[in-house]
């Protein structure tokens, strides 16, 4: 990714960074320390591999994620975020908080239509 390719609103830079759904839940993922591909397939339900390696693939482009091959038989292939891309677990954070405080307006509004 270069300067020149990004928007210059700073909002549409983050959703072009992380606003596929795969890779927010990627992210997440790995936030919690480095993880193998197959950990990572097994974590992000409902991926293909194609999917998970093609967005893995844009993520180390961007220098969000590192790639790390081991030559080993089988083939040991780890990813671990970058520190960019740890900077991104404020973000995270934030939209669980407020998923989490829709989930709970949700709760109200079904109970009081129960009424």
């Amino acid at each position: 990714m270069r300067l020149k390719d990004l928007p210059k609103c700073p909002v549409e830079t983050t959703l072009k960074m992380i606003g596929k759904r795969w890779k927010i839940i990627i992210l997440r993922e790995l936030l919690t320390g480095t993880m193998r591909f197959g950990e990572l397939k097994t974590a992000v339900k409902g991926i293909s591999q194609k999917v998970l390696t093609t967005n893995l693939r844009q993520m180390e482009e961007d220098g969000l994620v590192t790639r790390e091959v081991y030559n080993e038989v089988p083939p040991r292939v780890d990813y671990t975020l970058t520190d960019v891309g740890y900077s991104l677990a404020s973000v995270l954070d934030s939209m669980a908080d407020w998923g989490e405080g829709y989930r709970h307006f949700l709760k109200l509004v079904e109970k009081q239509n129960k009424q």
